[in-house]
């Protein structure tokens, strides 16, 4: 797949926190516009960075060259005037970006955030380069609360493949969790959006999460659902014989399964309980 990769200079880092993240998180910080993931089911191809561009989602990547530098002046001046700082990295791209692995991006910031740090950051990716930043990670967690959030939709790799032909693979993240886990940081894993998986889906991630928070394209594409039918999920879902997995309760139906295996107090679900308190 063609990327157009471009480095860009912006004018702020962090926006303040709104709709879906408007539930504790005060701030979103996203250290590139665009991902080169293109997952088929991104909401964020149906929101304005993307509607009025004319290169399709996934085929293009700005670099925020001065992320760590803006991050470094921005909360500074949150904290002269004693603003609680509730970090959610990233909400409209990933933050390890396979071009991290030479960009050193997010990397910077979290360098700049020992040095200045939130009250609560939590990285959400579907990465597994982010072991890369473990020994970063383990120095922050002295200075504010951390959580390691990994996207993992599903169990199965040929589930993945029709949905996020692009994104890292399954046994990476898990392994990626783990790693992050034992490493003594706190970690999630997010099933968001929810795909068909197997009924052992559950025993993968024990031992290796603090928490499984659970999402639908129905209940979490910030629209409830209607962002996700323009994009055609349902029709996907029924091409490949899955219409039974797109359903608009499909949230409360995973959750009994989880908790038949895991306790309960780690399971959440959807917006409300999107925050850690």
């Amino acid at each position: 797949m063609r990327m157009e990769i471009k480095e860009t200079f912006a004018k702020k880092i962090l926006t303040e926190a709104k709709g879906y993240l408007d539930v504790g998180f005060t701030h979103s910080l996203n250290p590139y516009s665009g991902c080169g993931f293109s997952c088929k089911y991104c909401y964020v191809r149906e929101m304005p960075i993307q509607r009025f561009k004319d290169i399709p989602w996934g085929e293009w990547l700005d670099i925020k060259t001065n992320a760590a530098e803006n991050y470094r002046k921005e909360i500074r001046k949150l904290r002269e005037k004693n603003k609680p700082v509730n970090i959610f990295m990233s909400s409209a791209t990933d933050p390890y970006q396979p071009i991290e692995r030479k960009a050193n991006i997010t990397r910077g910031i979290l360098e700049e955030m020992i040095e200045n740090p939130p009250d609560f950051l939590q990285l959400q990716t579907r990465g597994p380069l982010i072991t890369r930043d473990i020994d970063l990670l383990v120095r922050l967690k002295e200075k504010c609360d951390v959580l390691v959030s990994i996207t993992i939709e599903t169990d199965m790799e040929d589930i993945k493949q029709i949905f996020a032909p692009f994104a890292s693979g399954i046994k990476l993240r898990l392994k990626a969790l783990k790693e992050v886990h034992d490493a003594g940081i706190s970690t999630q894993a997010s099933i968001s959006p929810v795909l068909p998986f197997t009924p052992d889906f559950p025993l993968l991630l024990e031992g290796i999460v603090d928490h499984i928070w659970i999402d639908t394209l129905s209940i979490g594409d910030g629209a409830m659902g209607k962002r996700s039918e323009r994009l055609g999920m349902s029709a996907l879902f029924q091409e490949h014989d899955l219409s039974r997995w797109y359903r608009k309760d499909l949230h409360l139906m995973v959750a009994r399964h989880f908790q038949k295996y895991l306790p309960n107090d780690i399971i959440r679900i959807s917006k409300n309980e999107a925050f850690l308190r």
